[in-house]
Formats: C-alpha cells, structure tokens, sequence
C-alpha cells in the first residue's frame, strides 16, 4: 500500500461524518419479518425521529446529523435505535441490527412508493431480497478527488466487510457465509466493487451508460460498495452489514474516516492508488463475505491469504497517522481488541445457534445486542 501520510497533512482536522444504519423490523412472537414500516415511520414522528421507508415493508433506515467528530455520533446512534425500537414497539414490531432476516419475508411486501413499485416492475424477484446495510459519508466537496479516494478505498473494502458481517442466517438455518447480505446485494447489476476510475469524467460515463442501458432507473441505484453520493457533497461507503452494536458502527465510521482522509493526503502528495484488477477484487468482497472476521481474507495486493484479524492490523496500520491526527487511536484499537476477542455479528449469532439450536434464542441475543452499550434508550431528539 501506500507509504503513511505524515501527520502536517491532517492538520486540517478530520473531514465530516454522518451514518445511515438500516433495520429489520421483526415479529416478536414468531422472529418473521414484519411488514409494517409504514407503520413505524409515523409511529416515529411522533416520538420526534424522522425514518425513511426502504425498498422492501419490514425495513426502516436511521441518518444522523452531519458532523465532524466521531464521538458526536455515539449518542445520536444509540437514541435513533432507541427511538426506532420504541416506534416499532407501539406497533407490535421487533427492531434488530442485522443484515438479512433469520426467516424469508412475505412475499410482494414491496413499499408502496412509486419509485420502488418502479423497481419491482423492472428488476422483479431480486427486489424482493431484505438486506440491511450501513452507509457512511464522509464530506468530500471535489468531485474530482471523489473519484481518487474511491480508487484509494478499493483495495481495502473486503475487509470492512469481514469485520462488520452480521448476516449469516437465512430461512432458519446458516448460510455458511458471514455476510449473506452482500451475497444477496450481488444479484443487482449495478452492485459490489466500482471500477477503478481515471477521473469524474469516467465515472459520469459509467452512471450515465447504466441509466441509458436500463441498468438502473436513477442515480441513486448506483449501488456500488463505495460510490459519490447523487444527493449529498460526500464519498459514500456502502459495503457493510448493518453492525450488530453501536461500538461497532463508531468503529466502522472511524475507520472510514480515517481511510478517506489517509486517501486524501496520499493525493495531495501526488501518490497514485494501485489499480488493484476488478475479478481479483470481486473474488476477495466474496471471500470475505463467506469468511467474515472469523477466517481468511485475500490481500489484492500481493494475492495471497491472509487470517481476517491479520488483514484488520493491516488497515489500522495504514490509517494511523489520521487516527492519530484526529485523536481516536486508543478508541479503534481498544474496540478491535473487543470484537477479536467476543466476535462480531455473525460470529456471535453462530456461537448462540451452535449452543442452543433455536433460531430464537439467536433473534433475542441479535435484539439486546442492537442497544448494547447504551446506557439509557431516551435522549434528546435528534
């Protein structure tokens, strides 16, 4: 990888951070999906918390306030679970942090907005699929450098990935994939890994044949694991599941913060990002979705495996300056050290199948998990 920035080129301070966390709402007698994010979205207006309707009715999407603190973040994450949890609770719904639900969903459950009727006319059964992710931004007005930062980004999405996977139960058994979410999130024509880009204009063009094409319908189906956002003056990482706890998220949206303005600096240097082979690059995001944190990763560089953990070092070794710089390497470090030594989402969910054979059991331990960490569910409103 690139040699380490040096520590004048942060001087800057860490550019801004907000985060999307996407929900599954479940029945909490029978552990199914709940198809009811209508539902919940008003019941939410009413505790003062503003949720958007994803594609598909049991799921509900959480956004924080543009910040340039990682610890601002923390509190705004732990009361949008709780309010969100208390907005489905008034309509008989179970809110759960993970990426794929533990039973299928009911069938043509998709909401009832136009552009998503849209979709399912023209992408059919894989609309059908309910995958909850986590979306970070990460300001970056020039769209020139955008693209820079996404090539930088590349080669270090497959381990963002193993560490966050939180999704390897579907229709009540294992998977035998960590995150079955990317799996699933991979059947849409416009989804994994982007191409490496030589500019704005390439990656303009790329968007611009997709929507001529019918590949998507609007911009904002450029579902790429990293992508520029089509709404907001933002670099947009998009690869993860939606992380089992809060400390989780606070260390997936430090970690992007500190690869994006690592990125920057390496440009500002005039560094240039390896254009890692796109085959080798899908084949490592699949890998680490079978794997997870708890196996091997394919290091794109010297195409070789790697242990997960070993991979993880890796990042944090790339990024430390700017996790320095911007006063949160203790913090990383300490939470890394947690979830390698407990797990992660899915190890903690096969641990809990493993040692009770209930998927329910899984589902209450996924459902405390989801405020882990908090030490109270009210706050102020967001």
């Amino acid at each position: 990888m690139n040699a380490k920035a040096t520590p004048d080129l942060f001087l800057s301070g860490a550019p801004t951070l907000g985060v999307e966390e996407e929900f599954l709402l479940c029945d909490p007698q029978t552990g199914h999906p709940a198809p009811r994010n209508a539902e919940v979205a008003a019941a939410g207006q009413e505790l003062g918390i503003s949720l958007q309707l994803e594609l598909t009715r049991c799921q509900v999407e959480t956004s924080t306030s543009v910040g340039s603190h990682i610890r601002d973040l923390r509190d705004q994450l732990c009361e949008s679970r709780a309010l969100t949890a208390e907005a489905a609770s008034r309509v008989g719904c179970q809110l759960i942090a993970v990426g794929t639900p533990f039973y299928d969903p009911p069938v043509d459950e998709i909401t009832q907005k136009s552009r998503y009727q849209r979709m399912a006319g023209q992408f059919g059964a894989i609309t059908e699929g309910v995958m909850c992710g986590c979306h970070i931004h990460v300001g970056v007005e020039d769209r020139e450098r955008s693209v820079q930062i996404i090539n930088h980004l590349r080669p270090w999405l497959p381990t963002l990935l193993a560490l966050t996977a939180n999704s390897p139960i579907s229709a009540g058994r294992d998977t035998g994939y960590a995150s079955w979410r990317y799996v699933l999130f991979g059947r849409w024509p416009s989804s994994g890994p982007p191409p490496f880009f030589e500019s704005v204009g390439h990656y303009e063009d790329a968007v611009a044949a997709m929507l001529e094409t019918g590949v998507i319908l609007d911009p904002h189906m450029v579902y790429w694991d990293v992508r520029i956002s089509d709404h907001l003056p933002t670099v947009e990482i998009r690869i993860s599941d939606v992380p089992a706890t809060v400390e989780e998220t606070m260390t997936l949206a430090t970690l992007v913060q500190a690869l994006v303005g690592t990125a920057s600096a390496a440009i500002t240097k005039g560094e240039v990002a390896p254009a890692v082979d796109q085959e080798l690059l899908r084949a490592a995001c699949w890998r680490a979705a079978r794997d997870g944190l708890d196996g091997r990763s394919l290091d794109v560089e010297s195409v070789r495996l790697l242990t997960a953990h070993q991979a993880v070092r890796r990042l944090v070794d790339h990024v430390e300056p700017a996790l320095t710089a911007f006063g949160e390497f203790e913090q990383v470090t300490a939470s890394l050290d947690k979830v390698f030594s407990n797990g992660n989402g899915a190890i903690v969910q096969r641990r809990q199948l493993a040692r009770r054979s209930r998927v329910a059991d899984v589902i209450d331990e996924c459902a405390r998990r989801t405020f882990e960490g908090c030490s109270s569910q009210g706050g102020s409103e967001l």
